[in-house]
């Protein structure tokens, strides 16, 4: 049992690392378009959620 948790301790943060490394990689691929349909869509959720802040 103490090999397994080894492993996990060396895998899991390498893993971790590897998922955030290709979220920042294609993250960084997006056009401009792509980037303002987020935004636009945020905001309209945070309105919907309270629309009194105006979404601020």
């Amino acid at each position: 049992m103490e090999g397994l948790w080894g492993l996990i301790t060396i895998i899991g943060p390498i893993l971790l690392a590897a998922a955030i490394l290709y979220a920042i990689v294609t993250n960084r691929k997006r056009s401009k378009e792509q980037r303002n349909l987020t935004e636009h869509a945020t905001r309209e959720q945070y309105e919907r959620t309270d629309p009194k802040s105006g979404g601020r």
